[in-house]
């Protein structure tokens, strides 16, 4: 005969009804032994916690049930996340996270690969221009001996005195205009590379109607920049042409001059590097050209030598790519320049000149474009908005403008994890 406990017990409860479990009070009190793998979730357990609607409110949930060593303590399950080692998703030209080196760069080839003739065809749009007005100057300003004349010493020097004056308002006019090019080109195809990263594809037309009415802001942006990296090497001119007329002693001009010279290159690349996502900014965000300094020195802030040296190996690659894409056509204008005279030489030069320039300068546009991309992923969570955004098909124009507005204060960025606190505008969010 078995002993059946008193139905007064207080432990006791109406017949047929399970009785609640509750954890132990500690790590040393005595409780329940561990169960099988998976006890204590949904489904397991002692009747009434692995099945909903009985037992204590709570019981039968994630977290709750028998301690072991799959489960992690007592408390509420974690959120859910991507899997540890899960690759981002990649709808377009690059993962949707933060991007490296490789990323960037391989983005960047991508989106000519993926739209060339949104690419290459802008590209050669805008280099045509520019290489046509570059040597219309230069053959115009530039007066050059023609083949097979004999000079004196004479006439020699005085050549030479006279190609250097009127070299250096061509070369200060061909590096405007080479400055002036790269944010042109990195304006017209920020449209371009913003859809390539969510996965979309638009046309040149569609890229110019995007971008041409924001391309007034994109150079006077331009402008400003320009006149902030060589606003140092201005001051120190102006300070050494007051102590040249002031007559001071060659001593202290050299003392002044010489690290001063050091210290206003260093303020250049600086100031230049610090304001380099101005065009993106412009053309994507619809700011003004003060607006865009700022947020592109908010953007840039703490990472000023990594966007330096990816812009710097960038403009390497541009440069060593446009020379051997020009070899050819030099070595070929040398020959016609020698026997059908210099115009010759000089169209095959030019024809040359905006070859090279339709296939490489576009890589330069496209890494300050992703560069810009990426330090909105790294600082405002931007990955996890385009994560939302690029399942849902193509976008409109004022969707699409939307999409890469800012947070603003007060606001929290599309897509983040349930309970983060608001951002600020240009403030990096606590992820």
């Amino acid at each position: 005969m078995t002993d059946s406990p008193s139905s007064d017990t207080p432990e006791d409860g109406p017949p047929g009804q399970p009785q609640p479990w509750f954890p132990p009070a500690g790590p040393g009190a005595a409780g329940p032994p561990p169960g099988p793998p998976g006890y204590g979730q949904p489904g397991y357990g002692p009747p009434g916690q692995g099945q909903p609607g009985q037992g204590q409110p709570g019981q039968g949930q994630p977290g709750y049930g028998y301690p072991g060593p799959w489960q992690p303590a007592y408390g509420p399950a974690p959120a859910p996340g991507p899997r540890y080692g899960e690759p981002a998703p990649k709808p377009g030209v690059i993962p949707l996270r933060p991007l490296g080196l490789g990323d960037i760069l391989d983005g960047s080839f991508a989106t000519i690969r993926r739209n060339p003739r949104a690419t290459l065809g802008i590209a050669a749009v805008i280099m045509t221009i520019s290489a046509v007005i570059s040597s219309t100057l230069t053959v115009s300003l530039v007066n050059v001996p023609s083949p097979g004349q004999h000079l004196t010493s004479q006439q020699a020097v005085h050549l030479l005195d006279q190609l250097f004056a009127d070299a250096l308002p061509v070369l200060a006019v061909t590096v405007l205009l080479s400055i002036i090019v790269q944010a042109l080109l990195a304006g017209l195809l920020a449209p371009v590379i913003a859809r390539e990263a969510g996965g979309q594809k638009i046309s040149a037309g569609d890229a110019w109607r995007a971008a041409a009415p924001r391309l007034p802001s994109v150079l006077l942006a331009t402008l400003l920049v320009l006149l902030a990296g060589l606003g140092p090497l201005l001051v120190l001119g102006l300070i050494l042409l007051i102590a040249l007329v002031a007559s001071v002693p060659l001593v202290v001009y050299a003392a002044v001059g010489v690290p001063g010279f050091f210290v206003a290159v260093v303020l250049s690349i600086w100031f230049s590097t610090m304001f380099s996502l101005v065009t993106p900014v412009v053309v994507l965000e619809r700011a003004s050209p003060g607006a865009a300094l700022a947020r592109s020195w908010r953007l840039v802030r703490q990472s000023f030598w990594r966007m330096f040296g990816i812009l710097l190996l960038a403009e390497i690659i541009v440069v060593v790519a446009g020379a051997i894409l020009q070899l050819p056509f030099g070595f070929l204008a040398t020959l016609l320049g020698g026997r059908a005279g210099f115009s010759a030489g000089t169209v095959i030069t030019v024809i040359g000149t905006i070859a090279a320039g339709t296939v490489t300068r576009p890589i330069s546009a496209a890494v300050t474009v992703l560069l810009y991309v990426d330090m909105r992923m790294r600082k405002e969570g931007l990955d996890l908005a385009l994560r939302t955004v690029s399942g849902g098909g193509p976008l409109s124009d004022s969707d699409f403008a939307a999409a890469w507005q800012p947070p603003g204060p007060g606001q929290r960025v599309a897509g983040a994890y349930p309970g983060a606190p608001p951002t600020s505008a240009g403030a990096p969010p606590p992820w």
